[in-house]
């Protein structure tokens, strides 16, 4: 009977050991981490108090609202999920599973980047458009549309294979980092983690300065950051 447990796909050893494509690498899916920042402080300041990536926050509140009573919320929430689940779905589509031989930047994850630009670049123009007429079905559309793009993200970083790397879910990577200072673990093995969350936290609040203050340049906070990401891959894989 064949076994059901999953295998853990490493990526090209000898990739694995260049210590400079692996910082790289870190440094790309840290930039990625500041936009998943910037992008769930506009969906909960601006689009109806739900997260584009926080799955775990938007069931805690699809489960309040039903409780308490709250309509717009449950439908806010709710179809965040919904479509947070499409980007993964799509987005694993096009990147495919871990192999045992990929480098340490798979093609295949710039092109489900590239995919998550065009879905943002959509999200773009909705919002430059109606920015002056909100309308809640508008907000709505557009948190969507950005739940769909980090779905996509999502997707794309799992295609690294490589055990608790995320730019989207971070909870264990907190619970990691606290674990690793209770074992007096050493600052090298720590510092990656605390990086990540640092710029989800630094996303979180240059995202929550420009809904509120200057919510017309919002949408660079997004397509910036991943433009950016996307041509410096492209340099790793040359």
């Amino acid at each position: 009977m064949p076994s059901t447990v999953p295998r853990v796909i490493q990526p090209d050893l000898a990739a694995q050991q260049d210590p400079r494509l692996l910082r790289r690498r870190h440094t790309l899916v840290v930039v990625l981490t500041f936009l998943t920042g910037s992008a769930d402080a506009l969906g909960f300041l601006s689009l109806g108090g739900a997260f584009a990536s926080v799955m775990t926050g938007n069931m805690v509140l699809l489960g309040l609202s039903t409780g308490r009573g709250e309509a717009d919320l449950a439908l806010t929430s709710g179809c965040a999920i919904a479509s947070f689940i499409v980007g993964v779905l799509a987005g694993a589509r096009v990147v495919g599973s871990a192999q045992p031989h990929d480098p340490v930047w798979p093609r295949r994850v710039t092109w489900a980047l590239v995919l998550e630009l065009s879905v943002f670049v959509v999200f773009a123009v909705v919002w430059e458009v109606t920015l002056h007429n909100p309308d809640d079905r508008v907000h709505l559309a557009l948190l969507m549309l950005s739940a769909v793009a980090l779905g996509v993200q999502s997707s794309a970083i799992q295609r690294f294979g490589v055990p608790g790397l995320s730019s989207t879910y971070l909870t264990g990577t907190l619970t990691s980092l606290i674990a690793g200072v209770a074992a007096r673990s050493p600052w090298a093995d720590l510092r990656p983690k605390a990086q990540v969350l640092l710029a989800l936290m630094v996303g979180a609040g240059v995202g929550a300065l420009v809904a509120l203050h200057l919510p017309v340049v919002a949408p660079a906070l997004l397509i910036g950051p991943l433009g950016l990401v996307i041509v410096a891959s492209a340099r790793m894989r040359a």
